[in-house]
């Protein structure tokens, strides 16, 4: 008798053989088929309470093991649900893959329920997205969505299936299973006279620099730099967020970018990050691209400014580049540069609130950096408050809400990050403004046993957004920004979480120590003084 499996099963047998079993979602109509044949198998459902969260844990996922995030929802709105949060792992060249169930092919332009042109929906947001129309095929796709997600540039991939293609049954023998090579590509490495080339263009510059894509924002990215930097005597950075020159985590970058002759970008798109090359760049300072998407590196041709461009991936280049690197760079321009990079102004350390009953944002980050070890996970979401922590926190396995500078995603991405990091700490940061994005999510870390601590400045503003109305049209002209001051810390417990409210920068250690000692989501809820975030210039 011949065996015949659904399209569910074959998908979910294809993620169970290719490794992928760790699985973020939310149930619906379209897949509940994938619940039913997940029963048989390794894989793990972890559902959530939004199906942009299942995005974000993908995300988060996605960023700490390298290895794409699984995400499956259900069609219609829990796709369109879903969609807005591939911004953020776009921006943040995550590899993930969003599966979303879909209205029938036999209903499609019927008015099928449910019925959504997700593909055109997705595809802005992604590297890739397309329906599949083939049960017995399905495999292939799964395979391909995940490969595609980490070729290249990596990136979130979508895949829409439709219950007909899932529900339907196909002889095993007819079944056409993926390989493990489906599930990978090659790396495009930079060939040696390229590497040599660019190499002998750094040599000619007084005053290079490299610049790193948001790719390299890991441990392992990190390193890449640092080494890189060192092999090359050339100071190197990584360009991850949207506040441009104006991001203090990067100390004085501005002074650094405005007399750099040379620029390297690593991966790193010419995007509005980096003022398309114009100021604080000089009119003459010269760009060497390697990039490992030609469309991006096409874009950047047109630059007048562009010595060299060629198409490789990011990290293999990095490694080429240090492996063949011989002369050394000027070492009073790195350490003048690594200076104004690493640069943060003496007196935060004494910077404290004015006003009683709150905290300033550089008390809480000093606080908190000791129990920072090398292994904690920390994530910085969200505006004013969020971005004192980037500039104060020191961290390798740090993530950030990125350059699309789309916040709320921190909650659920410190959920998916203990699902990677079973033992060493797991830190949010976040305003009170971003933590109404995902609140409820707590009941899922609460539910899966997911332990984090978030740590929510609450000014009851949106504070990003005041500032730039002030700037913009003037301090009396300001609306739509305020907030209550609301007990995020009861919303914590009451979800079955671990709450603090902190009012004195005194309590605020043992809120930490006791928030970590609960073994629980825990939210502590420190008042803070409502002020801008930090920008550090040396000229």
């Amino acid at each position: 008798m011949t065996t015949t499996l659904r399209g569910a099963d074959i998908v979910v047998r294809t993620l169970e053989r290719a490794g992928h079993t760790d699985i973020f979602t939310l149930s619906g109509n379209h897949i509940m088929s994938l619940f039913d044949a997940a029963i048989e198998t390794k894989l793990t459902l972890m559902h959530v309470r939004h199906e942009a969260a299942t995005v974000h844990m993908a995300d988060a996922y996605g960023r700490l093991t390298g290895r794409p995030g699984i995400a499956w929802v259900t069609g219609g709105p829990g796709h369109a649900n879903a969609v807005g949060a591939l911004f953020t792992a776009l921006g943040q060249e995550t590899p993930m893959v969003l599966f979303s169930g879909h209205t029938e092919t036999d209903q499609l332009g019927r008015g099928g329920f449910q019925e959504l042109r997700q593909v055109d929906m997705a595809a802005p947001v992604c590297k890739a997205a397309w329906m599949a129309t083939n049960t017995a095929t399905v495999g292939m796709d799964v395979a391909k969505a995940i490969r595609l997600s980490v070729s290249g540039r990596p990136g979130p991939v979508h895949l829409s299936l439709p219950s007909d293609i899932l529900d339907a049954t196909v002889p095993e023998d007819q079944i056409v299973w993926p390989t493990p090579a489906d599930f990978t590509a090659p790396s495009v490495e930079l060939g040696d006279a390229a590497t040599d080339a660019i190499l002998a263009l750094l040599a000619t510059a007084k005053r290079p620099l490299i610049i790193g894509a948001p790719v390299l924002a890991t441990s392992s990215g990190r390193d890449l730099l640092r080494r890189l930097e060192a092999a090359l005597g050339v100071p190197a950075c990584l360009s991850e967020g949207p506040r441009s020159f104006n991001d203090a985590s990067l100390g004085a970058y501005a002074d650094v970018a405005r007399r750099a002759d040379m620029v390297l970008l690593l991966g790193k798109a010419l995007d509005f990050t980096l003022k398309f090359g114009g100021a604080p760049f000089s009119s003459d300072c010269r760009f060497i691209s390697i990039d490992p998407d030609g469309a991006i590196l096409g874009r950047t041709t047109r630059a007048k400014t562009l010595a060299f461009g060629c198409v490789a991936d990011t990290y293999p280049a990095g490694e080429a580049l240090i492996a063949r690197a011989q002369a050394r760079g000027d070492a009073a321009w790195l350490a003048d540069a690594r200076s104004c990079l690493d640069d943060r102004p003496a007196e935060w350390a004494d910077l404290v609130s004015k006003t009683q009953g709150m905290l300033h944002s550089a008390q809480v980050f000093q606080t908190l950096q000791p129990f920072l070890t090398p292994d904690s996970i920390l994530i910085c979401d969200g505006g004013e408050f969020a971005q004192w922590g980037q500039s104060i926190l020191r961290n390798d396995r740090r993530m950030i809400n990125g350059v699309t500078g789309s916040i709320g995603s921190s909650l659920p991405m410190a959920t998916g990050a203990r699902v990677v990091e079973r033992k060493a700490p797991v830190f949010a940061v976040m305003g009170d403004g971003t933590f109404g994005f995902h609140m409820s999510e707590i009941e899922t870390a609460v539910r899966l046993d997911l332990p984090f601590v978030a740590i929510v400045g609450t000014d009851c503003r949106w504070n990003a957004e005041y500032n730039l109305q002030v700037r913009d049209y003037g301090p009396n002209r300001t609306h739509g920004c305020e907030l209550n001051a609301t007990r995020y810390d009861l919303v914590a417990t009451a979800l079955g979480g671990h709450g603090e409210l902190v009012t004195s920068a005194e309590d605020l250690h043992g809120a930490i120590e006791r928030s970590l000692a609960s073994r629980k989501p825990a939210v502590v809820n420190v008042m803070i003084e409502s002020i801008p975030s930090p920008v550090i210039r040396r000229s």
